[in-house]
């Protein structure tokens, strides 16, 4: 309990120590010194990320960290077991990383402009129209070169056992023609989740598979056959014990 009360007293005082780096993001950007607001960003997030898994006493494991492409622009397609999972990302990919988010976050100041740093897409499921020009803004932002994080399954599993894919994530990349990276978090509910809300230490296993450009390759290829190889991709690396 006392691990939990101070992790959230952390996470606040960070967010109020990172307001200096969000003066200097938005100077960057406004000078249009792309390169270096890209690495700013980049490394304020990772820091911010690394450090609050550590506060939890998380120890992430990364299995195929070579299978990240270089020079591509990338969808990275994960499955979602609980609330660590963004910081685990963040902390373990090493790359300037937005994310589809529900569009409640955009009330948390902060918070918001640094996700307008990382080119964010904010979507409220409930209105369909305002879905349709989430994933509009999510396949420009990657045509631009952004690297945008999607978890298809739509909210947290809280445990092993994945959700059906929604086809969303897999419009974003066929649109795009952005390379599918699929990334498994194997064990993240069980810092938090499984534990009715107390963060407790535990082992986290993130496990990185080639990227797929199938869609690249075949021009009208199958969408739902395109998210079911996507699906056990993901699902495979996931340890039944």
């Amino acid at each position: 309990m006392l691990r939990t009360l101070f992790w959230f007293i952390y996470f606040f005082l960070y967010l109020i120590y990172s307001i200096p780096s969000l003066w200097k993001a938005n100077a960057l950007l406004k000078k249009e010194e792309l390169f270096e607001h890209y690495n700013h960003v980049k490394n304020i997030s990772s820091k911010w990320a690394n450090s609050l898994l550590k506060v939890a006493g998380v120890t992430v494991h990364i299995h195929g960290k070579e299978n990240i492409p270089q020079n591509e622009t990338c969808i990275i397609i994960c499955n979602h077991q609980g609330n660590f999972d963004i910081p685990i990302l963040l902390g373990s990919l090493d790359r300037k990383l937005g994310f589809i988010s529900k569009v409640e976050v955009k009330k948390l100041p902060v918070i918001r402009s640094w996700m307008k740093h990382l080119h964010c897409v904010f979507i409220d499921r409930k209105n369909r129209r305002q879905s349709i020009q989430a994933i509009i803004e999510g396949v420009n932002n990657l045509k631009d070169g952004h690297d945008l994080v999607i978890f298809p399954e739509g909210t947290r599993s809280k445990g092993k056992k994945m959700a059906p894919f929604k086809k969303g994530s897999i419009k974003l990349a066929t649109r795009s023609k952005a390379t599918i990276l699929p990334v498994t978090i194997d064990g993240s509910y069980l810092v938090m989740e499984e534990n009715g809300g107390i963060i407790r230490p535990n082992d986290v296993n993130l496990y990185i598979s080639k990227p797929i450009r199938l869609h690249q390759e075949a021009d009208g290829m199958d969408e739902n056959e395109l998210k079911d190889i996507v699906q056990q991709t993901i699902e495979g690396k996931i340890r039944k014990q």
